[in-house]
């Protein structure tokens, strides 16, 4: 038997994409194709295609369940579609291949042949140089790719038109690194791609695989990374992908589960099969190989943990078992990529390597911070005082996974409203606190997410039809918290408190906590030989002495002031150097629902 196809059927294999699908070769000294597909449960298999005027020809089955066909006509940009007969000759239906590299653009659902070897990456010297990130600064910018841009005519951008647009804007604004949002094939755009298709087909709306990896290959070029939204949970249900792929449920649960369905109406994938890890594992192996992406965000993980995300169904072995493996597999075959879980359950060892009963993964979105950080700021300043504690909650479990802070399309989707528009107050007030929100995030330890859109100041919610509001960019108050967000991030890049030792507890300290009564916050970040002081004023009123405490005689000199007029405030700064007294004490100006940076020196 194949290695490959051992491999598959113990659950085991990360790279069955090199022997399933259609696979350029020589038999006979002949060129052609040859075509295989995993449908044990099928009566029949015929192969039809633009090589053979779609006229069904049986593939060769064999004991294992692989039906293969060698075509000696076929070629690269031919169309193709396997016609399953799941128990009579006379019952059938078109299928899409399920390892299949490209597919024609919806409502079409025939895969494309391609060419795997016709792209040649470049960035070879980009992919030797990655390192241990944890001490570096990680500020991803994330995006849907139909909706960042679009032409005049509202057709989306193409890889390479994102590639000339996209990756300067993201050096303009210092971000490092791009996550899109899924991008193996969907049928819906309303599923923004979380309901795939096609696991390991790059999703022709915006061009060919080739295309993409030109597009990856250039953001290594200018130092960004990449990574790739990856939805191990759930598929759709249309007849012509994996659904009921052979007659039975070979990919998702049995009928008679109670779970075959997710609450979304997709289906979900059963772990418990070794050939759906196997699968599964080998197109998270295809992002990070093949198209050369740096990491992968694992989407709806609590849905893996738990069946139907539901902590009363008790932890799923399966699911946490597949996790495991996957990230072990993964981090073997790729050091340095980034594997970064989205879940929102209260487990400790999300982020612990396996050896240690861990799950394996990176990061772990801080879910947590981002829904009581949202929840304060909704508040109008006299309520502050009773919630003070839900801007400090986050320090009390940080560092029991390795957290990344995200602010993410999720809070910003219809009836969720922008992120703008979620802060209390009058038109220069939610400015005012989103500078400072932003102020908070990037000086609170752990990596960066931020969707697209928000640096801009959107007022409307994010609608995958329609292009960001590039026209906010007339209007002085949305260009100067785009340039505050600028600065913020080149700060936070530059500096080495705000990044390096993040997750060692000495890195970060509390000046003072509890100032309930003013909705004052104040900390230290301490690293690379570096202190800073970030304070916080969270109420509607001007502290012109607020008076600092503390344990040494101290210097500190503001280096950042979300109230200076560039950024659209009233120039409420600290611009001289401040001292402590005898008492070592020192007073600062605040402004209102303003935030500032000092450098501190004793």
């Amino acid at each position: 038997m194949n290695p490959i196809l051992s491999e598959f059927f113990q659950g085991t294999c990360f790279n069955a994409y090199d022997y399933f699908g259609a696979h350029a070769t020589i038999r006979n000294r002949q060129q052609g194709v040859v075509f295989r597909v995993y449908a044990p449960n099928a009566f029949v298999v015929e192969l039809i295609g633009d090589f053979n005027n779609w006229t069904p020809v049986q593939m060769t089955p064999s004991r294992s369940g692989v039906f293969e066909l060698f075509w000696a006509e076929a070629k690269a940009g031919q169309r193709y579609k396997y016609r399953v007969h799941a128990f009579e000759q006379d019952s059938y239906r078109d299928r899409c291949d399920p390892f299949g590299r490209c597919s024609e653009l919806r409502p079409n659902t025939a895969s494309i042949i391609t060419d795997g070897a016709k792209y040649q990456f470049s960035d070879s010297g980009w992919r030797a140089a990655r390192g241990n990130h944890y001490n570096q600064p990680i500020n991803i910018y994330e995006v849907h790719a139909g909706s960042w841009r679009k032409h005049e005519d509202s057709s989306w951008l193409t890889y390479r038109e994102l590639a000339e647009s996209l990756i300067p804007y993201c050096k303009a604004h210092f971000y490092n690194y791009i996550e899109f949002l899924p991008l193996a094939e969907h049928p819906f755009d309303g599923s923004w791609g979380y309901q795939e298709s096609g696991y390991f087909a790059v999703t022709s709306r915006y061009g060919t695989p080739e295309d993409f990896c030109y597009l990856v290959d250039q953001c290594h070029k200018h130092g960004i990374g990449v990574i790739m939204d990856f939805v191990p949970v759930h598929f759709i249900p249309d007849e012509y992908a994996l659904a009921r792929f052979d007659g039975s449920t070979l990919y998702e649960y049995p009928d008679h589960s109670g779970v075959r369905l997710s609450e979304w109406g997709s289906c979900n994938f059963d772990l418990v099969k070794p050939i759906v890890r196997s699968f599964l594992q080998s197109a998270a192996d295809f992002w990070l190989t093949v198209c050369h992406c740096d990491g992968l965000r694992f989407d709806a993980i609590r849905n893996v943990i738990y069946l139907q995300g539901d902590e009363r169904n008790g932890v799923n072995p399966s699911g946490t078992y597949f996790l495991q493996q996957c990230n072990k597999g993964l981090r073997a075959r790729h050091p340095h990529a980034l594997l970064i879980a989205e879940d929102s359950t209260n487990l400790i060892k999300v982020t612990a390597p396996v050896q240690y009963d861990g799950l394996g993964f990176d990061y772990k979105w801080d879910l947590g911070w981002m829904n009581d950080t949202l929840s304060y700021f909704m508040l109008p300043p006299e309520q502050r005082p009773a919630a003070h504690h839900r801007l400090t909650f986050s320090m009390s479990y940080f560092y029991d996974n390795l957290h990344l802070l995200p602010l993410s399309h999720d809070e910003v989707v219809h009836g969720k409203k922008a992120l703008l528009d979620k802060m209390w107050g009058d038109y220069d007030q939610k400015f005012a606190q989103c500078r400072t929100l932003f102020t908070y995030m990037y000086t609170h330890p752990g990596k960066k997410l931020n969707f697209m859109g928000n640096e801009l100041g959107e007022f409307r919610e994010w609608d995958e039809a329609l292009q960001l509001d590039w026209n906010l960019l007339e209007y002085p108050k949305h260009i100067g918290f785009e340039h505050y967000l600028m600065d913020l991030s080149q700060f936070y890049l530059e500096n080495p408190a705000l990044h390096q030792d993040e997750y060692d507890m000495r890195a970060f300290q509390w000046l003072d906590a509890n100032d309930s009564e003013h909705s004052v916050y104040s900390y230290f970040r301490t690293a690379g030989g570096q202190t800073l002081l970030v304070v916080l004023n969270l109420s509607n009123r001007k502290y012109p002495n607020y008076t600092l405490q503390f344990d040494r005689p101290t210097t500190l000199r503001e280096l950042i002031s979300s109230d200076t007029s560039k950024y659209g405030g009233r120039d409420v700064t600290n611009d001289w150097v401040i001292y402590s007294d005898d008492h070592n004490r020192a007073q600062i100006v605040l402004a209102p629902l303003g935030s500032y940076i000092f450098r501190v020196t004793q």
